[in-house]
This record gives structure tokens, C-alpha cells and sequence, in this order.
């Protein structure tokens, strides 16, 4: 991994060429660094928002089509230790039926859970273009969210990156903790 101070001088140095494919792999905290370099005038703000948010939606879509066609290759005695059984994934098909768009949406805000809410949502075989949409409402004010902290206050980019693991690692806690009292609620009913 890259340190954020050499992620800055490569940004500023190549701008949006760059910017893309490593908003791809770190996300908001790339963007609050092309955002601050933006303030200061080497690279356009509208640019570096189109761009994180492009590459945003290519990294959810990567993960969706990990779900969707990639794991199914795996053998079938690998799939089950993951627990990807018929039945768990008729499960998880079904919720994203019924809570597709909110578990998106809540994935994408929570940011820690996000990846597994891609996947998931690929291996409930959600519709590609519902996916795209509802992603890109998620993605754009929180990637703008992320690009005015970074135009206002980033050049605390360092703090930044602290808070946004921590918070990251807060809601991950808040995610596993309500699982953990619905799974008990669950089996207390039966």
C-alpha cells in the first residue's frame, strides 16, 4: 500500500489519470486528497467528482460480477464451507428482492459492510441495471460528501484517513451488533 503522502504527490503530478484507478482500490479517502489538490488549484473539483464517482460505481460493479459469475466457479464442497448453500443463497436472493435497494444503500453509507453488500447482491443475481442505479444515487452524495471535506479541510488528509477507519470500524460494530441481537431474537422466537 501506498502512503497517503505519495498517493498525493502522484495525483498531483499525473491528476485524473491516476486519480482513476486508485479512487477504484481507496475511495473516499483518495477523494478527500483530490479534492484538497483541487482547492489548490491543480486539478478541476467537477473533474475529480465525475472521476471519483466513475470509479466508485467500477469498483462496486467489480464486486457485484464477483458474486454474480465468479463465485459460482468455485467447487461446490468450497462453496458450502463458505456457506453459500442452495438454501442460504435462495435466502439472500429473496432479500434482495424484498430489502435490495436499502441494503445497498446501507452498505454504501456504512462503507465497512460494502463489499460483502456487493457481493451479496451479485449472488442474489439482483438485476445489473437496478444494481448501477441504485448504486449511483448512493455513490453520488457520498462521494460529493467526502469531495467538499476534501476541498474544505483537506489538507488534514492524514486525520481524515483516521476518522473515516474509525468510523468505518463504528458502524462495522453497530452492523454486527444488530445482527448479533436479530439472530437472537430470531432463535428465542422458535
Amino acid at each position: 500500500m501506498l502512503g497517503l503522502e505519495t498517493v498525493a504527490a502522484l495525483i498531483a503530478k499525473d491528476g485524473l489519470v491516476l486519480l482513476a484507478p486508485i479512487a477504484v482500490l481507496e475511495g473516499p479517502i483518495v477523494t478527500v486528497i483530490a479534492a484538497w489538490l483541487a482547492s489548490r488549484g491543480l486539478l478541476d473539483v467537477w473533474s475529480v467528482s465525475v472521476v471519483v464517482i466513475l470509479a466508485d460505481l467500477l469498483g462496486d460493479a467489480v464486486f457485484y460480477s464477483l458474486g454474480r459469475w465468479g463465485l459460482h466457479r468455485l467447487p461446490i464442497r468450497w462453496r458450502y464451507r463458505m456457506g453459500l448453500s442452495r438454501a442460504r443463497l435462495a435466502q439472500v436472493s429473496g432479500h434482495f428482492q424484498r430489502n435490495g435497494v436499502k441494503t445497498l444503500v446501507v452498505g454504501k453509507l456504512t462503507h465497512s459492510a460494502g463489499a460483502a453488500v456487493l457481493v451479496a447482491a451479485g449472488l442474489a443475481r439482483m438485476p445489473m441495471g437496478r444494481f448501477l442505479w441504485v448504486n449511483l444515487a448512493a455513490t453520488i452524495p457520498k462521494s460529493l460528501f467526502f469531495v467538499a471535506i476534501g476541498y474544505a479541510f483537506g489538507s488534514a488528509y492524514s486525520r481524515i484517513d483516521d476518522w473515516i477507519a474509525r468510523i468505518s470500524l463504528l458502524l462495522l460494530g453497530v452492523i454486527l451488533l444488530a445482527g448479533i441481537v436479530w439472530l437472537i431474537k430470531r432463535t428465542t422466537r422458535k
